[in-house]
């Protein structure tokens, strides 16, 4: 096998991603990566002494993405609505471009996450109630506000990502929507 010049930490991730997309996470092995990329078997072992060490790294990496997401959606204006709207869009986009990413992120199958996987779970949730913290609407209290508007968003972006949505309810839309209607109430004007 060549020696690898480049990153390989960071294409193992890549790899890693694209195969928990198409083919399941249950398919990813850290043997299979190596040959992916042409690198010897223990190559990978450099950096994930073992398969869950990878997908906690995975994990980590698109909490990370996620955050990064958020917090550009945030942004430093507009009102607290349009900041919520983009934050809100910027979560469902995350979520139904990367379903198995997701699924894999708040996955607890079988063990708590490490806390270095808590800790970029609370970084990206921490965007989210930051930007709760400043609202200006009467939201009650906003962890309870974010834990709602997430539990909404994250099953409008699961209802997509399983194409079980009705086509004339676009994701985005019922984005807005979940916000518009948490903040204001269900009644339409």
């Amino acid at each position: 096998m060549p020696y690898h010049h480049g990153n390989l930490r960071a294409e193992l991730l890549a790899r890693a991603e694209s195969v928990v997309a198409s083919e399941g996470v249950d398919a990813l092995s850290l043997r299979s990566l190596a040959r992916d990329i042409g690198v010897s078997h223990a190559a990978p072992g450099r950096h994930f002494p073992d398969r869950q060490a990878l997908l906690d790294a995975l994990a980590i990496e698109g909490f990370e993405r996620l955050g990064g997401e958020l917090s550009a959606a945030v942004g430093d204006g507009g009102s607290f609505e349009d900041r919520l709207t983009r934050t809100a869009l910027a979560y469902v986009r995350f979520a139904t471009g990367h379903p198995a990413l997701l699924e894999l992120m708040y996955a607890r199958k079988h063990r708590e996450p490490t806390d270095e996987v808590r800790a970029a779970a609370d970084a990206w949730a921490g965007v989210l109630l930051a930007l709760l913290a400043e609202s200006d609407v009467a939201i009650g209290d906003p962890e309870r506000f974010g834990v709602i508007l997430l539990a909404a968003l994250h099953g409008i972006a699961s209802l997509a990502a399983g194409e079980s949505l009705p086509p004339a309810h676009a994701p985005d839309r019922l984005a807005v929507d979940a916000v518009q209607r948490l903040l204001r109430g269900s009644r339409v004007d």
